[in-house]
């Protein structure tokens, strides 16, 4: 099991002040899988990306990538790492041009640009039509690509994704979803996604964990947590007759 799981958290617990906001939680994401880690706002969802990620200091516990322990490295050591974090709002920089944002992207492996831009562009068509455009001005869509677009350029083995579908219109989200398909199933990357779609979630996932109030609360294949009544009463939508 454990040389399956790429990464391995054990019993982490992050705090803001007063408030715990991840209460011992344990998961794993397994090697070359898409895992999703679904709930409802303020659940924690987001702070354990940002802990993963080094941003945010986990208060107790463990966060193993790849058999190494992270807790404590820097952000830019953990992106060195292989782990890299498409953040929520996806934060683009809007007075860059899009092949400036990618650039940014590239720091860690900038002698490989050319590829890594081949690649970018090969997924994403559309960026390389609004190469030289402000990424301000791209569309919401545009945007959450040119994001995904910019974490790919570090060379990820674990991409984290923060809502990828957050203020997107039905169709683009299906596209969105069907490029994490493609990433996960062509380039062999990692997934580990958080969203309030649970239904798109669960349908890409080959795994998923239920967090509520900072707690794992239930965890099981994206059919099985999709097929559970529960869920479709809190998450789905769908209310028990």
């Amino acid at each position: 099991m454990e040389n399956n799981n790429y990464l391995e958290i054990t019993d982490l617990s992050v705090a803001y002040g007063g408030i715990q906001a991840v209460k011992n939680i344990s998961l794993s994401v397994p090697k070359g899988k898409i895992v999703t880690l679904i709930g409802s706002n303020g659940a924690g969802k987001s702070t354990t990306l940002r802990t993963i990620a080094g941003v945010v200091k986990p208060k107790s516990g463990s966060i193993k990538f790849d058999g190494q322990e992270i807790c404590g490295k820097t952000p830019d050591s953990i992106v060195s790492m292989g782990i890299t974090l498409v953040p929520e709002g996806r934060r683009v920089f809007d007075n860059l041009t899009v092949l400036e944002n990618l650039k940014i992207g590239a720091y860690v492996h900038k002698h490989k640009l050319d590829e890594d831009l081949a690649l970018v562009y090969d997924l994403f068509p559309r960026l390389k039509e609004r190469e030289w455009q402000y990424a301000g001005t791209l569309s919401g869509g545009e945007q959450q690509m040119l994001a995904v677009g910019r974490a790919l350029m570090s060379r990820p083995k674990l991409l984290m994704m923060d809502e990828p579908s957050l203020g997107l219109a039905p169709l683009i989200v299906k596209d969105i979803f069907n490029i994490i398909k493609t990433i996960n199933e062509e380039e062999g990357i990692t997934i580990l996604l958080i969203e309030q779609n649970a239904n798109m979630a669960l349908k890409t996932a080959d795994w998923g964990y239920v967090i509520e109030t900072g707690e794992i609360t239930m965890q099981g294949t994206g059919s099985e947590l999709l097929a559970n009544e529960s869920i479709k009463e809190a998450y789905l939508g769908k209310r028990k007759e």
